[in-house]
């Protein structure tokens, strides 16, 4: 069977469409985790550093195969091309920087001893892993991301070069403390080959609604095995990650199409206005018609 190509997703084109083309990408974590999901499939960036500044809660982090599990603050640091997942705790929050390549080549040059050349291995620090030495480079990244935040909100002249000036700044910091990056955790292969098809298989049939049965069979275990896999790699239910991924395309298409909820409701695969409206409320803390007015009503208030 030939293995379906790890996902590559640019933040700029669904989630945040103002700045497809820019350099830089800010969100909060919380905001970001309300708009894809707690769970965060295998994915990849192409082109783009991404790095995850967890200032609470707890994060199960799959870099390349590799697994971490701490409790914030800490941060992940992962390089363009490199496959990676991620499941946080409800209460989980920080920041999420997203950075075009080409603006970070020249901290990585080996003549400024942060990296020795462009590829480098992704990382996951733990700041309670951290002797006194880095101390000051802790303090400075809190102050560096509130800074960046205010900055990537406001529109006021020299946006642009303050943005690039302060990312740089921060990934000097990252890749200082990279030399502290934790030992990833044992844990078998095959059941993380076999989460990763399963979010492969919801991928390709969220719309469907397939039982659980059917997606067990497909991957060639039981479904209490299934369940029993995904709550040890992901610390949540089989069901409960086929319904995040319907949240997220539901929050998409409320978002970003002009499309009616009884129209998104069928094009989700649900046969019942009534029922997807309970649904979403039942995920989300409100109706779809809410979500998408307070959304609107935030963007407009954030364009002021």
């Amino acid at each position: 069977m030939a293995r379906t190509p790890i996902p590559n997703i640019d933040i700029g084109q669904v989630y945040d469409l103002r700045y497809a083309e820019a350099e830089v990408h800010y969100e909060e974590l919380g905001k970001l985790a309300d708009f894809f999901g707690r769970n965060m499939p295998v994915h990849r960036h192409d082109r783009f550093f991404q790095v995850h500044y967890v200032k609470s809660g707890s994060v199960r982090v799959y870099l390349d195969e590799q697994l971490y599990h701490r409790q914030g603050p800490l941060f992940f640091l992962t390089p363009p091309t490199i496959p990676h997942a991620f499941v946080t705790e409800n209460d989980a929050d920080g920041h999420v920087l997203t950075v075009r390549q080409q603006l970070l080549w020249p901290l990585l040059a080996p003549e400024q001893g942060l990296a020795e050349g462009p590829v480098i291995a992704p990382v996951c620090v733990a700041f309670d892993q951290l002797d006194e030495s880095f101390a000051g480079d802790v303090q400075r990244l809190d102050g560096l991301f509130d800074m960046l935040r205010d900055e990537f909100r406001g529109e006021r002249p020299g946006r642009e070069i303050a943005l690039a000036d302060l990312v740089r700044l921060i990934f000097v910091s990252l890749l200082r403390l990279s030399s502290r990056s934790l030992k990833a955790q044992p844990m078998r292969r095959e059941d993380l080959r076999c989460f990763q098809r399963f979010n492969q298989l919801i991928e390709q049939h969220y719309p469907e609604h397939w039982p659980l049965a059917d997606y067990a069979e497909r991957i060639g275990v039981t479904e209490a095995r299934l369940n029993d896999i995904c709550r040890r790699v992901a610390g949540l239910p089989s069901k409960r990650l086929v319904h995040e991924r319907l949240m997220q395309e539901a929050r998409r298409l409320l978002l970003f199409s002009g499309s009616s909820v009884n129209e998104i409701c069928y094009q989700l695969g649900f046969k019942d206005p009534a029922y997807f409206s309970r649904f979403f409320a039942r995920n989300a803390g409100m109706a779809p018609g809410e979500y998408r007015q307070r959304k609107a009503d935030d963007k407009e208030e954030a364009w002021r």
